[in-house]
């Protein structure tokens, strides 16, 4: 297993002490939460990075990195619904597109010469978008920033994702709809 695939690993391992620490209080816990959801966002920058520049890509880093990044984003979302700081439908469109997504991936693969489809721009730009408002949220969190200021600026995060999140579940399916009637 090459280094970038190993780094995939890593960031999935890092989830449950991600949750550990969501859920443990203790002073600074949040803070502790953010660093370690920050760290482990870094190794999908590093891992897809070092992949390419190195010629590691592999059907598995295309399979595993998106399927990491969705459980610790979700992860987390889950966690923020759970709070009252995003609205269970922003949840429920990035499941809802996550699984049709998934199920475009499961039918490309099973698709006569059976493709691999690697995560486009978009889902790029949804995975970062999420990322980094779910690192400002804990950090506003764990900076104990006044109650109204997290709600306002954790929710209008949250849709902002939840609209990227609608826009590139879109242009995914779009892009792919070739796999729609290649099911048997």
């Amino acid at each position: 297993m090459n280094l970038p695939n190993k780094l995939t690993l890593v960031r999935i391992l890092l989830i449950p002490v991600f949750m550990a620490l969501v859920q443990i209080p203790f002073t600074g816990h949040y803070l502790w939460a953010m660093a370690v959801f920050a760290i482990a966002s870094f190794t999908d920058y590093l891992d897809g990075h070092l992949a390419r520049k190195w010629g590691m890509v592999t059907d598995f880093g295309k399979f595993a990195d998106p399927l990491a990044d969705k459980i610790l984003t979700t992860t987390a979302i889950i966690y923020l619904v759970q709070m009252g700081l995003c609205h269970p439908i922003v949840l429920i469109v990035i499941i809802a597109r996550e699984f049709a997504v998934s199920g475009v991936r499961m039918v490309a693969a099973g698709a006569p010469g059976g493709k691999v489809i690697a995560a486009n721009m978009w889902g790029k730009v949804k995975t970062v978008l999420q990322m980094v408002s779910i690192i400002v949220i804990f950090a506003m969190l764990g900076l104990q920033s006044s109650p109204t200021s997290i709600e306002i600026v954790s929710h209008s995060l949250m849709w902002a994702v939840g609209a990227i999140t609608l826009i590139s579940g879109a242009q995914y399916l779009w892009a792919n709809r070739q796999y729609f009637n290649t099911a048997k």
